[in-house]
């Protein structure tokens, strides 16, 4: 059971990530569920093509009678389970954020992964699902800044949205997304990133015109176009951010197949010693 929150500034991309990261681990065959957090301004539905979902997290939010699994679709194309938000205005209206919590700490026992997408900036919205999370993405697109500005608007949001994550016990990371810049100034950044700010940048993934298209068909582009540039580098992030989830897992499962393994071989010496005599 690990929750993901992905945060960062409007037009970063990062309701894109959530879907792509979230279909990234669905594809590596974890049991996976990706949460619209963004209860005012919900879009992740349109990354899986589902339009209008009649039961959604904000049906759950007003009915807490309702069960969590009747507001939870599984994307067949991805293997993704979405939970979604309703992007009609009376749904939105006379929420209480704080059964936000409540809905997440019940449904997240069922995955391996849960992706939350938290709302644009500091995320008031989400805020309270800090307390269940144990990682935190910070989308950051540099394009939107002047390059000469960049130190400043990284200290004017990344150390804030840090704060914030690390003040909640997460382990924190960056993605950089729709890079254009060239390599020199990108790698500047990178350095300010890791060795100023101190929070590691675990995927740069360029500006590609395969993922407005993708997004356009309902798709995650990592599903949509998975030899893509912006794919790949996804990817790539992705399995950056298995290490730090399952690395030491996978390291002990290993160690366990190899005891048993051992174990069997000297427990088939034994027999065949037995055998002979």
């Amino acid at each position: 059971m690990v929750s993901v929150v992905i945060t960062g500034r409007g037009g970063a991309g990062k309701t894109t990530m959530t879907a792509n990261l979230s279909t990234y681990f669905a594809k590596k065959n974890y049991k996976t569920l990706v949460i619209d957090g963004d209860l005012y301004l919900p879009k992740l539905a349109f990354h899986f093509g589902i339009d209008n979902p009649i039961y959604n997290l904000h049906t759950l939010i007003k009915n807490p009678e309702m069960r969590v699994l009747d507001a939870v679709y599984p994307d067949v194309k991805t293997h993704v389970d979405v939970l979604p938000g309703s992007s009609k205005l009376y749904d939105i209206l006379d929420i209480d954020q704080r059964r936000l919590r409540d809905i997440v700490r019940e449904i997240q026992t069922r995955y391996q992964v849960t992706v939350i997408d938290s709302p644009v900036g500091i995320p008031f919205d989400t805020i309270s699902t800090f307390r269940l999370a144990q990682y935190q993405l910070i989308i950051v697109e540099i394009e939107r800044c002047p390059i000469h500005f960049i130190h400043r608007m990284i200290e004017n949001e990344v150390v804030k949205l840090k704060a914030l994550g690390e003040g909640y016990g997460l382990k924190v990371g960056i993605i950089l997304n729709k890079v254009r810049e060239s390599s020199p100034n990108v790698d500047d950044i990178v350095d300010f990133l890791e060795y100023s700010v101190e929070v590691p940048v675990i995927g740069i993934v360029p500006y590609d015109h395969k993922v407005p298209e993708a997004t356009n068909k309902g798709r995650p582009v990592v599903d949509y176009a998975p030899h893509s540039k912006a794919s790949k580098a996804i990817i790539e992030a992705g399995d950056i951010l298995e290490g730090w989830i399952f690395g030491e897992k996978k390291r002990e499962k290993l160690l366990h197949k190899l005891h048993e393994g051992l174990l069997s071989l000297l427990h088939t010496d034994k027999a065949s010693a037995g055998k002979k005599l």
